[in-house]
C-alpha cells in the first residue's frame, strides 16, 4: 500500500511539473515500480527507482530527438 501510494506521488509529481516528457514519466512511472519492488516496497527505493527513472527517460528522450 505505501509503495503505491509512493508510485502515485511520484508520477502526480513529475507530471504536473508540466515540463516531463512521456519517456520521462513512463521512466519514472517504471523505475519506482522496480525501485519498490527491489526494497520491498521500502519509500526510499520507490523514490530512488523514480529518480533514476526519470533520469534514464530523460537520457533516452536527448538521443531520439
Amino acid at each position: 500500500m505505501k509503495s503505491s501510494i509512493a508510485i502515485a506521488l511520484v508520477a502526480s509529481l513529475v507530471g504536473l511539473a508540466g515540463c516531463a516528457t512521456k519517456a520521462e514519466t513512463i521512466g519514472t512511472a517504471s523505475g519506482a515500480a522496480i525501485g519498490a519492488a527491489v526494497s520491498n516496497g521500502g519509500t526510499v527505493g520507490t523514490l530512488g527507482g523514480a529518480m533514476v527513472g526519470y533520469g534514464m527517460g530523460h537520457v533516452y528522450e536527448d538521443h531520439h530527438r
